[in-house]
């Protein structure tokens, strides 16, 4: 796969392009945010990683400036800020996972192995609720027939209800749809997903479909029969 890594500090950079290659993917190596653009524009990579701390503009602005481009890239945030807020606005830039430095090289490749099983899907057919229209071969994500991106993994948790609407699903189970069952993400985290996939549909549809079921999980309310 081909690998975007946008990290500023030059030892590291290096370290995980070694690495990586070792493993067989091919690396494109930006050192700050503006060179970071210039790859999303020009490559088509499969995953990327990006530092929060960059020159020129930060992982934050780049993370925003790919999304509002319609660049469904999966993205995996690094950051030295360990701190909650840090992590839901990396999730709310449109980022899919993040790990907080310093970190171990095999959870790095386990969380970028599960985000391409996740950006995959299924290879099953279209699945469809009212305005909603999604595609889990290619990923295309429709409301009204007008195209809208998701990230990976909202479009992993948009899946999830389109194939169970009407039943309560619980975070343990979405989380393991997610991450697999042996990762365990930050509590915060499914919530951040959950609102920001609200929020696109809301602004797409008028509706809010997803309702939450206190102390069971999720439910996605709009009959789809």
């Amino acid at each position: 796969m081909n690998v975007l890594l946008v990290e500023d500090e030059a030892l590291l950079l290096h370290h995980l392009s070694y690495q990586l290659e070792e493993a067989g993917h091919k690396t494109l190596e930006a050192s700050d945010g503006k060179k970071g653009w210039a790859f999303f524009q020009n490559y088509t990579p499969d995953i990327a990683i990006i530092d929060l701390g960059l020159p020129d503009f930060d992982g934050l602005e780049l993370i925003r400036k790919a999304r509002h481009e319609g660049i469904a890239t999966p993205i995996l945030v690094l950051t030295a800020r360990d701190n909650w807020r840090d992590k839901v606005n990396s999730l709310n830039a449109g980022a899919d996972d993040y790990l907080v430095k310093p970190f171990e090289l095999e959870e790095l490749k386990a969380r970028l192995n599960a985000l391409l099983r996740r950006s995959v899907g299924y290879a099953q057919p279209a699945m469809s609720c009212g305005p909603f229209t999604l595609d889990s071969i290619t990923g295309k994500f429709t409301i009204n027939d007008e195209p809208v991106v998701l990230t990976s993994y909202e479009s992993t948790v948009m899946e999830s209800f389109l194939r169970n609407y009407s039943k309560v699903l619980s975070r343990s189970l979405l989380e393991d749809q997610l991450y697999g069952s042996n990762h365990s993400p930050d509590s915060n985290v499914l919530e951040v997903l959950i609102n920001r996939l609200r929020k696109k549909l809301k602004k797409h549809s008028g509706l809010n479909p997803i309702a939450t079921v206190r102390g069971r999980g999720y439910r996605f309310e709009l009959p789809c029969s």
